[in-house]
């Protein structure tokens, strides 16, 4: 009975293993479906335009040009893993009443786009959002300001160790992708299963831009000191809000995050 036991326990485990590698990104990427009309419908002036990935795909994005005095700088905004351009409209709204022309992304295979969510397609669409800046609306890159939330914070601070950009602000970042699973899945050995690794902390050494990090100091998906440690290797500056959570609206749109926009742009 004990055999019987130990080998049936065994066979759960080796099943459960299998199917989380089966299907991990399933887990890790949460996408939306297409939104309900069009950038107009939700943003003064908003428009929807195409970005070109290097791999061939079409993403859908959303341009909301300023609505208060132009500051001059563009925000561009890569959201997290269970987010979407249309719940980042409220971030859009209030950095385009602070004088910022915003394009919020929209990864493959999130909201209506083609294709299915990796790391590296996730790099190549914040690339491509990045071309279509600087080289269709001739943003100069030292204009342009980075803004990841969450697991968005990993593809741009890729970015920004690759090209030249005026600034990096990172919402909530982790220190790895795999760092946060082995705390969400103890029971799994997640460093050997995951593909999708997004290493922030290592790749935050190299940015050289000023970088500015937001975090909530209850975030219950990414704990905080992950995003003390990013801030800290970035040398950067450092905004921790108390008893605020993951998905709280102050780190939405709340006055934190906008400021850190303005201040690190100048303002």
């Amino acid at each position: 009975m004990v055999v019987v036991a130990v080998v049936a326990a065994v066979a759960v485990v080796v099943v459960a293993v299998a199917l989380a590698w089966v299907f991990q990104r399933r887990l890790v990427y949460l996408p939306f479906g297409a939104p309900d009309g069009p950038a107009g419908r939700y943003l003064d002036g908003g428009r929807d335009v195409a970005l070109h990935t290097d791999d061939g795909l079409e993403l859908t994005a959303w341009w909301a040009p300023a609505t208060g005095p132009a500051r001059g700088p563009t925000v561009l905004v890569a959201p997290g893993n269970g987010s979407s351009r249309l719940l980042r409209v409220p971030l859009a709204r209030a950095l385009a009443a602070e004088g910022f022309d915003v394009l919020l992304v929209e990864y493959r295979g999130y909201g209506g786009n083609p294709g299915s969510p990796t790391e590296e397609g996730l790099a190549a669409d914040v690339g491509a959002a990045y071309r279509y800046l600087v080289e269709e609306r001739g943003v100069a890159p030292d204009r342009l300001v980075l803004f990841g939330e969450s697991l968005g914070g990993a593809p741009l601070t890729r970015l920004a160790s690759e090209r030249p950009a005026g600034s990096l602000v990172l919402r909530s970042p982790f220190t790895s992708l795999a760092d946060v699973g082995v705390r969400a899945y103890p029971f799994l050995p997640v460093r050997a299963l995951l593909r999708d690794r997004f290493p922030l902390l290592e790749q935050v050494r190299s940015v050289r831009a000023p970088v500015a990090v937001v975090a909530g100091g209850a975030d219950e998906i990414v704990p905080v000191e992950q995003s003390r440690a990013v801030a800290d290797a970035a040398g950067g500056s450092y905004v921790e809000l108390p008893g605020v959570r993951h998905n709280d609206p102050e780190l939405d749109s709340g006055p934190a995050v906008v400021g850190a926009v303005v201040r690190i742009s100048g303002g």
